[in-house]
């Protein structure tokens, strides 16, 4: 990617502005000033990156991924309507970067959320046929026992929907604290399913999407990842500087190795479910 490009993509501005970085000799990489706007930069071996000796936090490119843990009072949306985006918890001018959500949370719901500029893995990642596995910690209204367990794992029929939707999984930690997993993502999926067993939510927190977690990170806290490894650096906003889907990721590169996207560069490394 030449260094022009790199420099829009990194959220620095317009073509005309980022050339005026350039032409003033404002950009240093690795330690290397830039003046050439046509130099080709690797930009997944972008590791410090620095205008007027200002450090950024370089993204990853072309492709990069987010885990973020989504604190409670964000919307996941650009175009929030109540409470602030979970995009503007990134820093200038990181949050300018084109980037999409891999599913949604309730502006009151917390957890992993998984941010990336990847259409194809979003696709992928979130297609129903692939039943991938999302667990949450539930805080309940009313007390609940084994059967209100067993009536979600039967399957329960939500309001003004036509099948019934079952729980991959439901287990009670305490009376009042229950351990879901499903594999499907009906819009505000986890509150109808708890209702239509005769239950209330009260706080709601996701612990695990797919194989990745944000449960060492505190809300706010968000860091890069290869999909296959989702322990990578951590950032803060405060300062920038499920069984069946591991067995599926494990699996996924081998089934399609002679498949692979020659303009993704990272397409490699990535767990992507099979067409």
């Amino acid at each position: 990617m030449q260094l022009l490009k790199y420099l829009q993509a990194q959220g620095f501005g317009s073509r005309k502005q980022c050339q005026t970085l350039i032409d003033h000799e404002r950009v240093t990489i690795n330690g290397c000033l830039k003046t050439q706007a046509k130099e080709d930069i690797d930009g997944m071996h972008v590791h410090s990156l620095m205008i007027d000796d200002q450090p950024f936090t370089p993204v990853p490119m072309p492709y990069f991924y987010i885990c973020l843990h989504k604190p409670a009072d964000y919307e996941t949306s650009h175009k929030p309507q109540q409470y602030p985006s979970v995009f503007s918890l990134f820093p200038e001018p990181m949050r300018h970067i084109d980037m999409q959500a891999v599913g949604r949370l309730d502006a009151d719901t917390t957890g992993v959320l998984i941010i990336t500029n990847d259409g194809q893995f979003n696709h992928r990642t979130t297609a129903p046929k692939h039943k991938l596995a999302k667990i949450y910690r539930v805080s309940l209204k009313h007390p609940a026992d084994e059967s209100f367990c067993n009536t979600l794992k039967r399957g329960v029929l939500l309001h003004d929907d036509h099948e019934t939707v079952q729980a991959a999984e439901a287990e009670l930690s305490d009376a009042h604290t229950l351990m879901l997993t499903i594999t499907t993502g009906k819009y505000h999926q986890v509150k109808r399913m708890v209702a239509a067993a005769g239950n209330r939510v009260e706080a709601l927190h996701r612990t695990q999407f797919g194989s990745w977690s944000a449960e060492d990170m505190a809300p706010g806290e968000w860091r890069f990842f290869s999909p296959m490894q989702p322990q990578t650096i951590r950032h803060s906003v405060m300062n920038p500087a499920a069984k069946q889907i591991d067995f599926s990721l494990d699996i996924y590169v081998v089934h399609n190795q002679f498949n692979l996207r020659l303009t993704h560069p990272i397409d490699s490394i990535i767990n992507y479910p099979p067409y």
